[in-house]
């Protein structure tokens, strides 16, 4: 009873060490593939193969090193045309932001094929609703002091990318819905007199 009385104690006053423990559990099965491939680059040691990681149902991300840039290609399967739409317009501001932000990691993407860095590697998705989104992560990317952040962005791409896709149809649709109110209001006050039926007692109209 000591015992349990003790765990119980010691377990409540965890909870919070717990739960942020737990909350990065997928980010740390991300991390130990990515700090391998950032330390080859560190050593100046391009890596012999790519490392695939199937992170999504059909997806997957594929690391290298080379002596001077770890390259992250991540592949994005589209079920919805809309999302193709959106996610090329959002993923077009994701490549320009870089003209803003020197230090940002260059960003290139593809629809249909996959990019050139891929050559031979097996299973390789393609067609209209596929797309590869590269990121080539410099040496001030993968440094010791600066790497833990680099993973925690990057890990969750995939997550970002689909939720501002969603955000972005979700905002065109409330903004149809507004202008298609707004359009039957002015078209209920534009109908002429004459069309307005005019009752004068019960059952007759004229």
């Amino acid at each position: 009873k000591q015992w349990y009385q003790r765990r119980v104690a010691t377990t409540a006053g965890d909870k919070e060490a717990m739960a942020k423990k737990a909350s990065l559990l997928k980010r740390n099965c991300f991390a130990s593939v990515f700090e391998k491939y950032f330390k080859m680059q560190e050593a100046e040691t391009a890596s012999d193969e790519t490392a695939i990681v199937h992170y999504h149902e059909e997806e997957a991300v594929y690391i290298s090193a080379q002596t001077d840039r770890v390259t992250v290609i991540f592949s994005t399967l589209f079920k919805d045309p809309d999302d193709i739409v959106i996610g090329k317009v959002f993923l077009q501001e994701f490549k320009d932001a870089r003209k803003a932000h020197q230090q940002a990691p260059q960003v290139l993407f593809s629809y249909g094929e996959p990019p050139a860095e891929l050559s031979g590697q097996p299973n390789l998705l393609r067609g209209d609703n596929i797309g590869y989104v590269t990121f080539v992560l410099f040496p001030r990317h993968t440094t010791p002091a600066n790497r833990d952040n680099t993973i925690n962005l990057i890990h969750q791409f995939r997550t970002y990318l689909h939720y501002h896709i969603k955000c972005s149809k979700a905002y065109l649709h409330s903004r149809m819905r507004s202008k298609t109110s707004e359009f039957l209001k002015v078209l209920n006050r534009a109908k002429p007199e004459a069309m307005t039926e005019k009752k004068f007692g019960v059952g007759k109209r004229v």
